[in-house]
């Protein structure tokens, strides 16, 4: 009488097995065939929930300004700060930084605020200059000496108030630094970029008018 084999497997065991691996196939194949066209739509909903990132979310829009604000502070720091001991003349310092102000713009600032586009031209709206080509860095060049003018103007107008409530000081009383500076840079160009849209929807409403 012959023994029963020991650690024997059961039918069932193997069946488990066998469905387990198939699986496991088919997964396989279902991944390498997968295109958009054979592919189960996922709701914004759920594809949110697997989307990693830090808890706390930031608007868009402060992400926008702190962008536009840092970059104005940054070329005031490296060239105003930065050249004012090489650069003596205050037109000198004046001419080369509103020059960088509009490389920067259209090199760095733009191209960043690009970056965070979730579509194509969504933050166009930011930038008073769209084009990306030489035209466009001409054009911003142009507009930096603009917002660097008006913060200069600026300035002026705010040390002379203050003089005016305080008396004659032997220093300015505001000085120019990083983070006021790229502040009233982002205040000027709002403005501007505002009354660029305010004049084009007038322009574009004139012309729906009929004759």
């Amino acid at each position: 009488m012959s023994k029963k084999r020991k650690n024997q497997p059961e039918k069932p065991e193997i069946e488990r097995q066998s469905d387990y691996y198939k699986l496991k196939t088919d997964a396989v194949n279902d991944l390498v065939t997968a295109s958009e066209d054979n592919s189960p739509e996922v709701s914004e909903e759920e594809l949110r929930a697997y989307r990693s990132g830090p808890k706390m979310k930031v608007a868009d829009w402060v992400k926008m300004l702190f962008i536009k604000a840092w970059f104005a502070g940054a070329v005031c720091f490296f060239f105003l700060w930065g050249l004012g001991i090489f650069l003596p003349s205050e037109l000198d310092l004046l001419v080369v930084t509103g020059f960088a102000l509009g490389v920067v713009t259209d090199l760095m600032t733009n191209p960043v605020l690009r970056f965070f586009e979730k579509t194509k031209g969504e933050n166009a709206r930011w930038m008073m200059v769209t084009r990306k080509s030489y035209s466009g860095l001409f054009l911003n060049i142009l507009y930096g000496y603009v917002i660097l003018f008006l913060v200069y103007m600026l300035y002026n107008v705010i040390n002379l108030v203050i003089i005016h409530f305080t008396g004659p000081a032997d220093t300015v009383p505001l000085g120019v630094e990083p983070v006021l500076f790229g502040a009233f840079c982002l205040g000027f160009d709002l403005l501007l970029i505002q009354l660029k849209r305010a004049i084009g929807q007038m322009v574009h409403g004139a012309a729906k008018k009929p004759a």
